[in-house]
């Protein structure tokens, strides 16, 4: 057991609770989303943590997080079947008795009618609940959340796995309780900036000072062809913390220069698209190692199509000749990986969709095909447009594999014609 004096006060802890959690058949988005959630009421959180459906193992991490943790958050097991089973343990943890709301009960019931959700005789395990426990309101499911407090250090929250029940009980009734039971002074606000073409060392560099600053803080964050920088500032208002947020937002701008594409959920993609909204021009992607994903990050941003004509999977040579026009000689001459026919997919499919840009794609993506003089990693990129021609070859080495070949050609690949449409603009 953990001091008090050594209790940090309103510390977080998060809990997801489901087999299916351990054994890596669902994916935990509930954690990241809530950790979003914590960080943005300012509150301390330092641990998370996942446990199956074991009535043993879990009493075990409650009792833990009690000790050292004012609110412990959990996920999941608030269904009806045998296997939800997180409001009997936590009772069970502080030695509590279930008592029967009929009132929930009554309002499960009445959710059959509203909803067409089939009730069963299990689902009445779902309107059992410490006495002293405060329901939180399930808008679209049968399975109430609770807020309880079994001692006066320790509040738990159980809230259930079913991502859009969780977030709507966390919006609707747990945020405002955290804000009043913990006094909450002050909040967390964040921004993400986002880079592309340069590493994750020389960006360190170029932001250094920044990143040992206290408020805001800096963070960078690293995936594959594309970085982050997370700007967190605390304040007493919202506003006055994005004031802060914006003031180091402008200096980082002007550090890194073109590095910077877009700000918050912002994608290469939907930068391309707005700059050829504004530009009032259209764009088409003629695609053989990509296989289709340069058009699928295109097409998923909403009204794409009024920008995006539509795109080519040029796979085999015969389709490169029918479909592209692509010279017949040239794919003998100089093979379908080639600066050569990368170049006539570009110009034969702008013309055959009469669209103002192309881009075109062809590489060895592997694990197999490749040479010595064309190893596994090698793409050409062609990007054809008003008054403009441009064909690039990247290597990008057999390590990343293949489908990091190919996240990193569309990256590339959209990245090249970012510049090209800002530096016209």
């Amino acid at each position: 057991m953990i001091a008090d004096k050594e209790l940090i006060t309103n510390t977080t802890e998060i809990l997801c609770i489901g087999t299916e959690l351990l054994l890596g058949n669902i994916l935990n988005s509930n954690s990241r989303w809530l950790s979003e959630k914590v960080a943005s009421l300012g509150l301390p959180h330092y641990r998370q943590s996942v446990v199956g459906d074991n009535q043993r193992r879990l009493q075990e991490i409650i009792q833990e997080s009690s000790f050292r943790s004012r609110v412990l958050i959990t996920t999941g097991g608030l269904g009806p079947t045998p296997d939800d089973i997180t409001i009997e343990t936590v009772a069970k943890t502080f030695d509590y008795d279930l008592k029967e709301r009929k009132d929930i009960w009554n309002e499960i019931k009445s959710k059959q009618y509203s909803q067409q959700i089939k009730i069963s005789k299990n689902n009445r395990k779902q309107a059992f609940f410490p006495e002293s426990a405060e329901i939180i309101p399930n808008k679209f499911g049968t399975a109430p959340g609770i807020i309880w407090t079994p001692n006066p250090n320790f509040s738990i929250i159980c809230l259930p796995g079913v991502p859009h029940e969780m977030r709507q009980m966390w919006n609707d009734t747990v945020m405002e309780w955290l804000r009043k039971k913990l006094d909450l002074q002050e909040v967390l606000s964040s921004e993400f900036l986002k880079f592309t073409g340069i590493s994750e060392s020389n960006l360190a560099e170029k932001l250094s000072d920044l990143m040992n600053q206290k408020n805001p803080t800096v963070a960078p964050y690293a995936s594959l062809g594309d970085l982050k920088i997370r700007v967190t500032a605390k304040a007493k208002t919202q506003e006055k913390a994005q004031q802060l947020i914006s003031t180091t937002k402008k200096e980082i701008q002007s550090r890194t220069g073109s590095f910077l594409y877009g700000t918050g959920d912002e994608t290469l993609a939907f930068v391309v698209l707005k700059l050829l909204k504004e530009n009032n021009e259209t764009l088409a992607v003629a695609e053989s190692c990509t296989g289709g994903q340069l058009s699928a990050a295109l097409t998923i941003i909403p009204g794409a199509s009024a920008n995006f004509l539509g795109g080519v999977i040029a796979y085999a040579n015969n389709t490169k000749e029918h479909l592209l026009n692509v010279p017949q000689s040239l794919l003998h001459e100089h093979g379908a990986v080639s600066k050569e026919v990368v170049l006539s997919m570009a110009k034969g499919l702008r013309q055959r969709l009469q669209s103002d840009w192309a881009i075109a794609i062809s590489g060895i993506a592997g694990p197999e095909g490749g040479t010595n003089l064309k190893p596994i990693g090698t793409v050409f990129l062609a990007i054809v447009g008003p008054n403009y021609c441009e064909v690039t070859k990247e290597s990008f080495g057999a390590h990343y594999g293949r489908e990091g070949i190919q996240i990193l050609s569309v990256i590339r690949s959209l990245d090249l014609l970012r510049l090209i449409l800002h530096a016209r603009s």
